[in-house]
């Protein structure tokens, strides 16, 4: 039988030790088993570092000092060897058939770069009845434009170029904003690929005065087009 590509999977971690174990265990479930799975801790403080190594040696575990997601994320792509890469939050968590479902498109697709699927939303089981009234989940499954339902092969990646680590908050956004300007070929399944969870302390509420950054990623992803638009004109002349 042809062996099956390595996938890499990255989980970049900060004082998440609630959450990272069910994490982990969801990556070590799946039913596509060619898996490499590498936790970066970011200058965790709390427990997860035990948490992570718990699971040694069926994880690779590096800690650094907190630099932030992008800059652990990229960590993480330096020491990586699979031939695709995915990522997971470190309180969220993946279906069990995600890998396969994505591998079963790549293998009928071969000129795809990427694959994304939808994200079912959830608040997480141990919140409070006030905490969980306080959390709006508009609506539960989602087309999942984020790092966590996608797999991606490296070459793709690399082309596009890593994550922004200046960027604290949104560094997908900029990326995926880079590689739809490079046309990356990519497609969104229909089925749930990811499960979201909704806490008091994700990132993005923990972050939230960061979300000023999004407005400069966005310009800057207009500024180049207008400028890529330029050049081709001056080409054609």
């Amino acid at each position: 039988m042809e062996k099956k590509p390595l996938v890499t999977v990255i989980i970049a971690v900060y004082n998440c030790e609630k959450y990272l174990a069910q994490a982990i265990e969801s990556v070590l479930a799946q039913t596509y088993k060619a898996i490499e799975i590498i936790i970066i801790d970011d200058g965790s403080t709390d427990g997860s570092a035990e948490v992570a190594k718990s699971f040694l040696p069926q994880i690779k575990y590096y800690f650094q000092e907190n630099s932030g997601l992008a800059a652990a994320l990229n960590q993480g792509i330096s020491l990586s060897q699979g031939k695709l890469i995915a990522f997971l939050d470190s309180d969220d968590l993946w279906v069990a058939d995600k890998l396969t479902y994505q591998m079963r498109v790549f293998a009928s697709n071969p000129d795809l770069e990427a694959v994304f699927g939808h994200v079912r939303q959830f608040k997480s089981p141990e919140l409070d009845e006030a905490s969980k009234q306080s959390i709006q989940i508009p609506v539960e499954v989602i087309p999942g434009y984020f790092k966590g339902t996608m797999l991606i092969k490296r070459e793709a990646f690399e082309r596009v170029g890593w994550f922004d680590s200046q960027i604290k908050i949104g560094d997908f956004l900029d990326w995926y904003l880079r590689a739809s300007e490079q046309s990356l070929k990519s497609l969104m399944l229909p089925e749930v690929v990811t499960k979201r969870r909704l806490h008091k302390t994700n990132m993005g509420i923990r972050e939230s005065k960061s979300y000023s950054e999004y407005l400069p990623i966005l310009k800057a992803s207009l500024d180049r087009r207008r400028n890529s638009s330029k050049q081709i004109k001056n080409t054609i002349n």
